[in-house]
């Protein structure tokens, strides 16, 4: 069967990416810049919101992977995928209209420390057996 679970989350992701990646472009287009951020804070905010994306959306994929890969629960690992999902957009729209702190941007850390952290020690729960 695969990792089926995984590949609906990460193709989830990705689109959520794309959307990030878009932002970034358009900032580029608007503001005349090449390389780096011209000193732009949209343009900043844009860069980092997606730089934060991919700094931490893989290592959370590569859990929900990993604990597929040893047939974990269906509903655990959808229960992650969701709350990664929910979180990373969360996360993007709080920053997305706002510099600093942001009830978005809160739900947003939390859900994704909560993906790592319980992915992390189930991981290591399923590694090291009943």
């Amino acid at each position: 069967m695969g990792l089926t679970i995984t590949a609906l989350y990460a193709g989830l992701l990705a689109l959520i990416l794309m959307g990030l990646s878009i932002w970034v472009i358009r900032g580029r287009g608007k503001y005349r810049v090449g390389l780096g951020d011209g000193g732009n804070p949209e343009m900043q905010r844009a860069i980092r919101v997606q730089g934060n994306f991919v700094e931490y959306v893989p290592i959370c994929l590569i859990l929900i992977a990993a604990l597929e890969s040893t047939k974990a629960s269906v509903y655990g690992l959808h229960a992650l995928g969701i709350i990664l999902v929910v979180a990373r957009l969360a996360h993007a729209l709080g920053l997305a209209g706002a510099a600093g702190t942001s009830a978005g941007r809160a739900v947003g850390t939390v859900g994704t420390f909560v993906v790592l952290l319980a992915g992390g020690v189930w991981c290591i729960t399923r590694f090291l057996g009943p």
